[in-house]
């Protein structure tokens, strides 16, 4: 009875108890006979009520069930406010407790102290057959009668009030009620428990579930009086061992986006699941965005993430690497049979950073980044070059600067090293030039930069639409006040440890590049600038394993070796070098115009002869007549057989071998590369020597004779290989039997010795189960099943496991056959890692010879250059150049080259004739539209391609070497800089003036027009005068300024005066058109036809009928003004009858 009440009491709601304790404080106090003293421990109503409340605070609870509210338990709001009530009660210190509850009073206080406070306690109101035990919550035993004065309570009441400490409490447990009843996580957390939420991993729920009940149970209740209160338990990590693993690599690698292993796909996580998200076109499943942890994503318990197939990783790494980013690939280090056989089986996978790519070092895919994922909408991809610069204190101010910079850049799926070391002036001229050239598509940037070379690196890097034709990654590294000498004891260790490791085993390239003594002289001859580039990317290239590229100082090639003309950046870009102005792609370019090779190696090979036309007459000669010849015998078999060679050339034998020395290198395309090296030896067996080649020309015997020399080491490797399993990528059966090591035996015959002891259990197996014989089954993928019948199950061993089954049959692992093929799987993981040992090592042995095949392949593809240009050559109009000793270039019927090859209609000739001994420099006049820059820029063009040893564009063509052309063409400012267009135009105007020598050929096109017709007047008659007398260069010079024509009296024949012809004629309604010639001919166009632009422009008819008065009417003016000053000169002639006064009076007239 007793507890049927005490159940029914603890069952009311709290309002009503809560007014029943309100009532019993103003009744009469009851007899004390019934009253029954405290028993020491708390009655069991309140331990059912305590032990609630313990559940309550364990589950956590925010909702409760139909059920429970049905049953009239208190509602989970109640349950949760009364435990951090409870909590709050703990944290208070001992005198100012009066709201303790009696389950904490006996608990730690025991009879004596409850006593004090309540001698004799009411019985509760309303339940008149009650026992007479104390029944009060911590909400009502503040109203527990007492014998003590009323004053004692109300003080007690107003110093709880009073105590600021306390309030401080209550308001900082009421902000973590609400943060905490806020909580997604929290409610996520209930809604899991009550099964509303199914689709969560389990991982991931269970650490979310432990950390939410971890972070919202309150502290328990102290137990008896006596026993220590156990320290709270800490709140558990959200992270899975996974993430943990991604964040530790993250915090290393924070620059990078990582592509983690997990089973069967690549991850991406947090912010680099957005990144991959957004350049791959695949879903990134919401979460976590921010790897620190940031309060603003504190409710969330997972990380952002997304994936892509493990078959497709190259394919996307390959996509993340064009965009720009710096990719990460995190593998498992571990396989699942290694690991279950380890000690740390039941932890998670080891995982590292196996690789890591930018756009200058992404060398694992075959085809690299020349495939179309790699550029832009008409564009074409950069050469691949990684670039590092650094540069030292700037002297000077303003156009005075000077700066020295020192460059090293590295195509590392080539192996060519590029440095240099150079002073440039306040343009950073020549600086644009060695990168317009190199063209990188990254930049590493030791140290602090000027702000003039900051902004130029910026510039050409930072846009899609740039000459590079994609945009350029850049990444800096500091650059310590000892720099120097720590470059210097870094270059000296990298290679000494080189040649001592190559001393063990066998000779490396480092040895064979060099002979002996001399290894370190070419990198020691290095400035102080280039050596610490080097230095910094041998340090940067580390990090991606590629710094084994270094070893190749045979590739060492100074950029400002003099034996090339000199082509800068603004010549490469108004010639339109390799790229066209109007949409940065190579078509329309010259480069476009000689490109007809066959192989990609050849089309690298071509670049370079393009952007770096000759000078020495002797290798020059050769060339062309190795063009010649190839193209006179052009139907011959000789020819005949290049070609079919390199169209079955296919592969890029060069990127493949570097990949081979990196040793990066895939089976299958081992052995294509192999057998294609060995088809090109193989082509030219019988060829012992240049003379036996069977051509006249020794460049091209040379070639054909170096091909033969690598076909005993291609048939050599070839020989060990098993071609059917190269092909299929198969590790195991890779080398064949007799050239397989031992390791590999040894684990082929552990596997061996497994399966005849699978084999042999069968009979084993066929007894216990009472059968004559049992045969293995595969199914799943599961292998050495035991199938058996469902009707033949009576005699089935108990250690049997069941694997799977259907109606007739079951399927069974025996313990001796899971025993046996987990070591057969040991053995398997242990197999691979031999053979993959035994490749690597097959590849270090091919890379000693790196340099041998990396010369037959650099012969083919002299060959196949040499046939592009002979194929351009024998297009009908094409010349052979001639080369003189002399300065010159004497031109007739030239075209230029591309436009011809663009147009429809065919190209107007002309002819061009300029001598250091005759006529240097031409000034050029003529209608707008005339074709004045068309014709200019064809002499340059003809020039250069001469250079390279191509044919030309003319009727017949003779040419004096030149060291340079220079060009300054085009109207543009540049906002980067903060330089006007005039200002750019002088500059580069002061650029050529310093440069330019003798041989070199200046085109300057229409200088002077960016300020008032007087003062651009005097300037370009300044430089035209400057160009002519002093320098004594080669130069075309274009203007509108008719008054510049008198220049050429000052001179005995080195200036000339030709325009562009032109006819004018008037039409049916009296107006006056114009008809271009595109011919050169003598003398000065003395007007410009502006107005004819403008109608061709579309300018409404209305506005170009007011600027045509206009101008008539300026012109009668001007020629007024010129009149009456020549009547004044005359009668001034008259008057005294000077010569001077004569001149003046003849020259006005001419003007007229």
């Amino acid at each position: 009875m007793v507890s049927q009440l005490s159940s029914t009491l603890s069952q009311q709601p709290s309002s009503q108890r809560k007014q029943q304790s309100i009532s019993s404080f103003f009744s009469a106090s009851q007899p004390a006979n019934k009253t029954k003293p405290l028993q020491q421990s708390p009655p069991p109503t309140l331990q059912r009520e305590s032990s609630q409340r313990n559940d309550t605070a364990d589950s956590n609870d925010l909702f409760v069930s139909d059920d429970e509210q049905t049953n009239g338990r208190p509602r989970g709001s109640d349950k949760l406010k009364r435990a951090l009530e409870n909590q709050e009660d703990d944290g208070l210190p001992d005198p100012k407790r009066p709201r303790k509850t009696i389950e904490h009073a006996h608990e730690e206080a025991g009879d004596d102290a409850f006593a004090c406070r309540s001698p004799s306690p009411p019985k509760a109101s309303g339940h008149q057959g009650a026992p007479s035990k104390s029944h009060a919550t911590g909400r009502t035993s503040k109203y527990l009668f007492s014998r003590s004065s009323v004053e004692e309570l109300e003080r007690q009441s107003e110093q709880e009030a009073d105590d600021e400490e306390t309030r401080e409490k209550k308001e900082q447990l009421h902000r973590r009620f609400i943060k905490r009843l806020g909580k997604p996580d929290s409610i996520a957390d209930i809604k899991r428990r009550n099964h509303h939420i199914s689709e969560e991993t389990e991982e991931a729920e269970e650490g979310a579930d432990q950390d939410a009940e971890a972070d919202a149970t309150p502290e328990p209740p102290s137990k008896a009086r006596g026993k220590k209160t156990s320290a709270p338990k800490k709140a558990k990590d959200k992270l899975t061992p996974l993430e943990k693993q991604v964040l530790a690599i993250k915090r290393k690698h924070p620059d990078t986006l990582l592509i983690v292993e997990v089973g069967y796909k690549f991850r991406f996580f947090g912010d680099d699941a957005r990144a991959a998200a957004k350049e791959l076109s695949i879903v990134c499943i919401p979460g976590k965005y921010r790897f620190d942890e940031h309060p603003s994503e504190a409710h969330i318990d997972r990380f952002a993430s997304a994936s892509v197939p493990v078959h497709r990783l190259h394919v996307h790494v390959k996509r993340l690497v064009s965009a720009g980013h710096k990719v990460g690939v995190v593998r498992q280090l571990e396989t699942a049979a290694l690991k279950a056989a380890g000690d740390n089986r039941n932890k998670a996978f080891e995982r590292g950073l196996t690789n890591l790519y930018t756009k200058g070092t992404y060398i694992d895919d075959q085809e690299g980044l020349d495939g179309p994922t790699a550029a832009p909408e008409g564009g074409a991809p950069a050469t691949g070059h990684l670039l590092c610069l650094t540069e030292a204190r700037p002297r000077g101010w303003g156009s005075d600067e000077k700066v020295q910079i020192g460059l090293v850049a590295v195509q590392p799926s080539t192996g060519d090293i590029i440095y240099d070391d150079f002073e440039d002036g306040w343009m950073r001229s020549e600086l644009e030039t060695r990168l317009l050239h190199i063209a990188p598509c990254e930049f590493l940037i030791v140290g602090e930069v000027s702000k003039a070379t900051g902004k130029l690196v910026q510039h050409l890097s930072g846009s899609r639409t740039n000459v590079f034709g994609d945009k350029a990654r850049v990444e800096r590294v500091e650059k310590p006040k000892t720099m120097a000498a720590q470059a210097y004891s870094h270059i000296t260790s990298f290679y000494a440890d080189k040649l001592k490791e190559s001393h063990r085993t066998s000779p490396s390239q480092v040895e064979s590049s060099q002979e002996t003594g001399t290894l370190l002289d070419k990198v020691h001859k290095l400035s102080e600038n280039a050596t610490i580039c080097l230095s910094a990317m041998i340090t940067h290239l580390t990090d991606y394993a590629l710094q084994h590229v270094f070893d190749l100082t045979k590739y060492f090639q100074s950029f400002s070796a003099r034996a090339h003309m000199l082509l800068n950046g603004n010549t490469l870009t108004s010639l339109e070098i390799y790229r066209n102005q109007t949409d940065n792609s190579e078509r329309g370019s010259l480069f476009w115009t000689l490109d007809r090779t066959q192989t990609r190696f050849g089309q690298r090979l071509l670049r370079k002869w393009v952007g770096r036309p000759l000078l020495d007459k002797t290798r020059l000669d050769e060339r062309v007549a190795a063009v010649e010849e190839l193209r006179d015998s052009e139907g011959t078999g000789d020819v005949g057989r290049i070609k079919r060679l390199l169209g079955r050339t296919r592969s890029d034998l060069e990127k493949s071998l570097i990949r081979i020395y990196y040793k990066k290198c895939t089976r299958p395309e081992l052995l294509a590369v192999l057998q294609t090296l060995h088809m090109v030896a193989q082509e030219y067996a019988h060829v012992t020597s240049p003379e036996s080649a069977g051509f006249k020309s020794s460049m091209v015997n040379e070639a054909i004779a170096s091909l033969p020399q690598i076909s005993e080491d291609v048939v050599q490797y070839l020989d060990r290989i098993n071609a059917c399993a190269a092909k299929e990528d198969d590790k195991y059966s890779f080398f064949r039997d007799e050239h397989e090591t031992e390791d590999i035996t040894d684990h082929k015959m552990g596997i061996a010795a497994v399966e005849f002891d699978l084999d042999e259990f069968r009979k084993a197996a066929a007894e216990k189960v009472k059968k004559g014989r049992v045969d293995y089954v595969t199914v799943a993928g599961i292998e050495y099943l035991i199938e058996l019948d469902n009707t033949q199950l009576k005699n089935l061993p108990a250690s049997w496991s069941k694997i799977s089954g259907t109606k007739k049959v079951s399927r069974y692992h025996t313990p001796e056959v899971m025993k046996l093929t987990r070591e057969r799987d040991q053995q398997k993981e242990a197999l691979a890692n031999a053979c993959d040992a035994a490749f690597t090592d097959l590849l270090g042995e091919i890379g000693s010879k790196y340099q041998a095949f990396r010369d037959g392949v650099q012969s083919l593809a002299v060959l196949d250059c040499l046939l592009s240009l002979a194929d351009v050559a024998s297009q009908p109009g094409y010349c052979k150049p001639e080369f003189t000793d002399s300065v010159g270039i004497d031109i007739q019927g030239g075209r230029h080259p591309m436009v011809e090859q663009l147009l429809l209609d065919s190209f107007v000739p002309n002819d061009v004739r300029l001598s250091s001994e005759d006529t240097r420099a031409l000034l050029i006049t003529g209608p707008n539209m005339g074709g004045k820059s068309s014709y200019v820029r064809s002499i340059a063009l003809i020039a250069i391609m001469a250079q390279i040893g191509s044919y030309v564009p003319a009727d017949a063509a003779r040419l004096g070497l030149l060291d340079a052309v220079f060009t300054r063409m085009g109207a543009f400012d540049n906002m980067m800089k903060g330089e006007s267009t005039f200002m750019v135009e002088l500059s580069e105007t002061s650029d050529i003036l310093k440069q330019a020598t003798p041989r070199s050929l200046i085109i300057l096109d229409e200088l002077g027009r960016g300020t008032s017709t007087h003062d651009g007047v005097a300037i370009a008659q300044s430089v035209l005068h400057h160009a002519v007398s002093s320098l004594r260069s080669l130069t075309l010079f274009i203007t509108h300024y008719q008054a510049l024509a008198r220049v050429a009296d000052q001179f005995g024949g080195e200036l000339k005066n030709v325009h562009m012809r032109f006819t004018e004629q008037q039409n049916e309604q009296g107006e006056m058109e114009v008809t271009f010639m595109y011919e050169v001919g003598e003398g000065v166009a003395h007007r410009s036809y502006g107005l004819n632009v403008a109608k061709l422009a579309g300018l409404p008819k209305s506005l170009l009928d007011v600027a045509s008065g206009r101008s008539s009417q300026m012109e009668d003016q001007e020629g007024k003004r010129r009149l009456g000053y020549l009547s004044k000169v005359a009668a001034a002639l008259v008057q005294t009858g000077s010569p001077e006064r004569l001149m003046h009076l003849v020259a006005g007239v001419e003007q007229l």
